[in-house]
């Protein structure tokens, strides 16, 4: 057989191999909206004789045929849908149902579809109740999952597992009710079931948000009593809760447990959070022990522990000493020196004193120092703003001369050359506008008309053509 004549059988034949896995969905979708639509009695005794092979896709398809008229078959498909085998809901298929029917906004359609099942007598089952419960969660409906709780249970003898439970009390943390919440988790232990870490984390966050973070402390005893470990998460949301709310002895005495816990040791993030509560206290001594214990226990700060530290300093007007601390944490800790200077011109410029930044700034350009995104593009925009164009412009030369400038924002460009054509400096605006070009970074309004008749005027037509070019791909 000719090499042409096989190459075109072979091409069919893969062709047809595709072909029925859309159409078979074409036709799953049919079957399953006839069934739905046209069902005798049970929606879901009419569903499940199709015995489907669900795909998310799918799924949607069905929800669409029931949208905008017919919402509540279609939540009630949905629910159906859950649990058959070989098919889960994703996180986006909640979503995407409940926004559909705007379940949010319309939570009445929860309680309609409960009722549904209620009065035609219908065989339901805890997996049900799972997907009901699951679309309150997605929609945060605190009230209507809590009263698909007792419905349950009061109208179909059905009880709740540990995991509904969960939604329900992670659902009312949510919505400050956590005396509800206090509430579901004693009913639990009456009905045979314990709590989880789940439901102690659902618990822990919403007492520690509502300010009683000294009752999230104790409920470790108790999580201990029932032989619930816990995780460094848990443990760091209770710690953060101490601190904001000013308990440091007790946030000291956790900080200490967890140092002797194995997997709960404190990272960075636990011990910036005691050094941030302290700094706000203006408690530098304690701060500064707190870094100590902390490089004892093996645990490096971070750019965000440096910035925490040195800003809290600065703000108080003790820049001497954030200067010397940036030694203790380039020597003792590791952060670089650029990301240890680049948050004290951050934290100088936030106090007022640009200048003191900009000498700060070009002593770093000047030796081995790099300095960060974020201080670059604030002293240059300070500069800006302080009407100081032609030293943002000097500026700026220096950091492309460092080899930085490819982190600058975009709009800074944009705000600098529009103050160096105001003001007539238009060798330094041909420059910029030269940098801009190379580096492919376009003009942004309202600085680009202004901008760009002053270029023109000045005969630099061919400039601009390419530097507004640079959007249009040209």
């Amino acid at each position: 057989m000719p090499q042409f004549v096989k190459f075109r059988l072979f091409s069919r034949c893969d062709a047809l191999k595709t072909l029925p896995f859309s159409t078979h969905r074409m036709g799953m979708v049919d079957t399953l909206c006839t069934h739905l639509h046209q069902n005798n009695g049970s929606v879901e005794n009419s569903l499940s004789k199709v015995k489907p092979k669900l795909d998310s896709q799918c799924v949607i398809e069905v929800l669409n045929s029931c949208h905008p008229k017919q919402p509540l078959l279609g939540v009630r498909f949905f629910v159906w849908a859950g649990f058959q085998s070989g098919y889960r809901h994703s996180a986006y298929t909640y979503s995407k149902a409940c926004k559909l029917f705007g379940i949010q906004q319309n939570p009445q359609i929860v309680r309609d579809l409960v009722l549904s099942y209620e009065a035609e007598g219908c065989l339901v089952n805890v997996n049900m109740f799972r997907e009901v419960l699951k679309l309150c969660k997605e929609a945060q409906l605190a009230d209507v999952a809590l009263w698909v709780l007792r419905k349950m249970e009061q109208s179909f003898n059905i009880g709740a597992d540990t995991v509904m439970y969960n939604v329900v009390i992670r659902l009312c943390c949510k919505n400050g009710d956590i005396e509800t919440a206090e509430k579901l988790i004693g009913e639990m232990s009456l009905n045979g079931l314990y709590p989880d870490l789940i439901t102690y984390m659902a618990i822990v966050e919403g007492l520690c948000d509502v300010g009683r973070p000294e009752h999230a402390y104790s409920l470790l005893k108790v999580m201990r009593v029932h032989r619930c470990s816990t995780n460094l998460v848990l443990l760091s949301a209770i710690l953060d809760g101490l601190c904001r709310s000013g308990s440091m002895e007790m946030a000291l005495e956790l900080l200490d447990e967890m140092k002797k816990g194995g997997d709960c040791r404190p990272n960075v993030v636990s011990y910036t959070s005691v050094i941030q509560s302290f700094c706000k206290r203006g408690q530098w001594t304690k701060a500064l022990d707190i870094l100590d214990r902390m490089k004892a226990s093996g645990c490096h700060a971070n750019h965000v522990t440096v910035f925490t530290l040195v800003d809290s300093l600065c703000v108080e007007g003790r820049v001497g000493e954030a200067y010397k601390l940036i030694d203790k944490f380039v020597v003792e800790h590791g952060v670089s020196y650029g990301d240890c200077c680049s948050s004290l011109v951050i934290s100088l410029i936030r106090i007022k004193k640009l200048d003191e930044a900009m000498k700060l700034f070009m002593e770093m350009l000047s030796g081995d120092a790099r300095p960060d995104t974020l201080a670059s593009s604030l002293l240059l925009k300070e500069l800006c703003m302080k009407d100081r164009v032609l030293d943002g412009f000097y500026l700026l030369e220096a950091i492309e001369n460092k080899g930085c400038l490819s982190a600058i924002d975009s709009d800074i460009y944009s705000i600098l050359l529009f103050g160096l054509c105001q003001r007539s400096h238009l060798t330094e605006a041909t420059k910029l506008a030269k940098i801009m070009l190379k580096k492919s970074v376009p003009l942004q309004s309202p600085y680009k008309e202004g901008a760009i008749d002053v270029l023109i005027e000045s005969g630099e037509k061919d400039l601009v053509n390419h530097l507004t070019g640079i959007r249009k791909g040209l």
